[in-house]
């Protein structure tokens, strides 16, 4: 009974003995389609779009994550806002300010560095940098207006300081309102005066030089000060309010002593925010 047992078990071990042999592999690569285009060929297909501005020109600051505008193609501000296209035009384009910051006389003469004459044609200190002068009339009988000439400027290369009490600010002003003036200061809107009349600034409202970051909070009567080679005035805010971001009614000559301020307004790139101040009078 035991031997036919054991035979039994014996037989059943035989049924289930499988000879062991390598496994087999294969190496063909998997469909086509089951994979994206390469990218490792020399040229990428891509569809071009010969109208359109690809170039550092037209590259923009994405708005503020949460935004109101932050999920809509093509918003926030120009990196380069005095290189956007039609920005040669004129308007206050998205970060306010005029494009250049050069302007001529009437023989079309362009200060340079290290010009010793002066906009009259006298001899006058050299200014450290380059500089830009304005060729409205001073002072005329209708409206006051102070030109920007070489003894307009600081031996640091500016044109005064602006200072508001209110929200803490004193900064220099500098000529011109590119983008590169407004990293250095308030930028002066450079067809405007620089003393009598009206004298209009230009400042950022964000980022690491975002001077006129709080002027949207001043309230009437908060006062403003400016600091020139012609002396230091006064001025009392009399209103605030935000304008279209093609409208430059405010830097028009006045014949009262006034001061306006531009800066964009958050999150809304056709508006700008435009403080006016009148000279306090004792």
């Amino acid at each position: 009974m035991k031997m036919r047992t054991f035979l039994l078990a014996c037989m059943i071990c035989a049924l289930f003995a499988v000879q062991a042999s390598a496994l087999e592999y294969s190496y063909g690569g998997a469909e086509d389609f089951l994979f994206a285009q390469p990218t490792s060929e020399d040229v990428i297909h891509e569809e071009v779009n010969s109208n359109m501005d690809r170039s550092k020109n037209t590259a923009l600051i994405a708005p503020g994550f949460g935004s109101g505008t932050s999920y809509l193609p093509g918003s926030g501000e120009a990196l380069t806002p005095n290189l956007v296209p039609g920005a040669l035009s004129g308007g206050l384009v998205n970060q306010v300010g005029s494009v250049s910051n050069f302007s001529t006389n009437s023989n079309n003469s362009v200060f340079l560095p290290n010009t010793s004459v002066s906009a009259s044609g006298t001899n006058a200190a050299t200014p450290p940098e380059t500089f830009s002068y304005t060729t409205q009339p001073n002072d005329t009988a209708a409206v006051g207006f102070t030109s920007v000439t070489a003894d307009s400027y600081y031996s640091n290369g500016s044109l005064g300081t602006l200072k508001i009490p209110a929200i803490g600010l004193s900064v220099k002003v500098v000529q011109g309102t590119d983008s590169a003036a407004l990293k250095k200061g308030a930028g002066h809107f450079t067809e405007t005066s620089i003393w009598n009349g009206n004298v209009a600034l230009a400042a950022h409202n964000r980022g690491t030089n975002s001077y006129f970051g709080k002027i949207h909070t001043l309230e009437t009567g908060d006062t403003i000060t400016l600091t020139t080679k012609q002396g230091t005035r006064t001025y009392a805010v009399t209103s605030v309010a935000k304008v279209g971001e093609t409208d430059r009614s405010s830097l028009e000559n006045t014949a009262e002593n006034c001061i306006t301020l531009y800066t964009c307004v958050r999150d809304q790139r056709d508006l700008r925010w435009c403080v006016r101040a009148v000279e306090k009078v004792a």
